[in-house]
């Protein structure tokens, strides 16, 4: 017995930026495509994620959705032809696979800087989307459950998340390498998402830089995260300005086309480089903004991991991880098998009432009211001790990985 669990996955393992930024959700297109999957595909157990760096649906279906769930993700992203991308996405086909392939998103272990902790939070965030939405099944509530468990025990038993190699820390190392020629070079940092505030944080602790300022179009979000890290806050009204004084400036801007254009750029006064580090997808920097003399642009694939003890760290970290994978999904494989068995009690409890109520006709017609009420209750207490017996035995069966004694129980049962 097999749950029809399975996954679509788009990443950066196969999908250059140009096309992640195409099929990128923000939180409205989320909960649009959750919609549509459910109420118009009539899909189950549905998790859509996007990041930065993968957009994946996970779901319940027999037979093979896929192509009608890449259409819908492309009508959803704006795209005239989402099915052009189909090569771009890798198909988990199997209850086995997909959850295998949960588990390693889930903990970090696919995560373009291993062991990177955001994806943990993102894929949270996902499953209150589909909770929200009934969009889970029993299924996906323990799968994400046990998921989630496991990624706690990874964080307080491994090493697997220590040090700071995360996608913002990296752009940390990264601008620490670009201006390593700079006297003290001043920051700004535009756009206060996951991703921007996480940055904010590390250049905060950072002593390289002169001067570190935040922008954001919500400036309550600005002043707050100003006032917990003690950087300069800047209004988004002044945003030129900053650019004007800024050497380094990292966008992470959630905008449907980019906002940093080759007009807005040129006209800012650059005495050596001046930098520009999109960590937005799609991405907020246009590609022509490199072509003004003077200007680098780094976009999210530029990021590599800097952080290389800490990195060691985590990778030698991983056996322990695939471990805490190994035995939560055993686990959560004998639930699942004994979730399937659930139609299966059910119907053989159906069959032995139905034999019940066939035998107990015979002999209520002689029988007095009394003797009736009795018949009732013992026949009621040896079908829940026959029931009781069978399902245990089931259950072991299936622990045992045999479908015979299920097989031959509907056999015994048959009129």
């Amino acid at each position: 017995m097999t749950y029809p669990f399975k996954a679509l996955s788009l990443t950066y393992k196969k999908a250059p930026l140009a096309i992640r930024e195409l099929l990128a959700l923000d939180e409205a297109a989320c909960r649009l495509l959750l919609h549509t999957l459910q109420h118009e595909l009539g899909l189950a157990d549905l998790l859509v994620l996007s990041t930065c760096n993968r957009t994946e649906v996970y779901y319940s279906a027999e037979g093979d959705p896929s192509g009608a769930i890449i259409k819908a993700l492309g009508q959803v992203a704006g795209l005239a032809d989402g099915a052009a991308y189909r090569s771009y996405f890798t198909a988990f086909n199997t209850a086995p696979e997909a959850v295998q392939h949960l588990f390693e998103v889930a903990l970090g272990l696919d995560a373009q800087v291993v062991g990177d902790r955001q994806i943990s939070r993102q894929v949270k965030r996902a499953y209150q989307r589909s909770a929200a939405a009934q969009a889970a099944g029993p299924f996906l509530h323990r799968l994400l459950h046990t998921v989630l468990g496991s990624s706690k025990r990874v964080q307080q038993e491994t090493a697997f998340r220590d040090g700071a190699a995360s996608t913002s820390y990296a752009t940390l190392e990264l601008v620490r390498e670009l201006t390593a020629h700079m006297d003290r070079p001043r920051v700004l940092i535009v756009g206060l998402g996951e991703i921007g505030a996480d940055v904010c944080r590390h250049f905060a602790k950072s002593k390289r830089f002169a001067e570190v300022t935040i922008c954001n179009r919500t400036t309550a979000i600005a002043a707050a995260l100003a006032a917990e890290c003690g950087v300069q806050l800047l209004d988004f009204a002044q945003l030129s300005q900053g650019l004007r004084a800024a050497d380094v400036i990292i966008s992470s801007l959630n905008a449907a086309a980019p906002f940093f254009t080759s007009e807005m750029v040129s006209g800012l006064p650059i005495s050596a480089h001046k930098f520009f580090i999109d960590l937005s997808v799609p991405r907020s920097i246009a590609a022509e903004v490199e072509n003004v003399p003077g200007v680098l642009v780094y976009n999210i694939d530029s990021i590599q991991s800097k952080a290389s003890a800490a990195l060691a760290r985590r990778v030698a970290a991983i056996p322990q991880v695939r471990a805490i994978i190994a035995e939560s999904k055993a686990g959560f494989a004998q639930w699942a098998r004994e979730l399937c068995l659930a139609p299966v009690i059910q119907q053989v409890k159906s069959a032995l009432e139905q034999l019940r109520q066939k035998e107990l006709a015979r002999f209520r017609k002689s029988a007095s009211p009394a003797q009736s009420q009795l018949l009732e209750e013992a026949t009621k207490a040896l079908v829940q001790k026959v029931l009781k017996r069978q399902v245990l035995q089931l259950k072991a069966a299936l622990q045992r990985g045999e479908t015979r004694p299920i097989e031959g129980l509907f056999a015994a049962l048959a009129p």
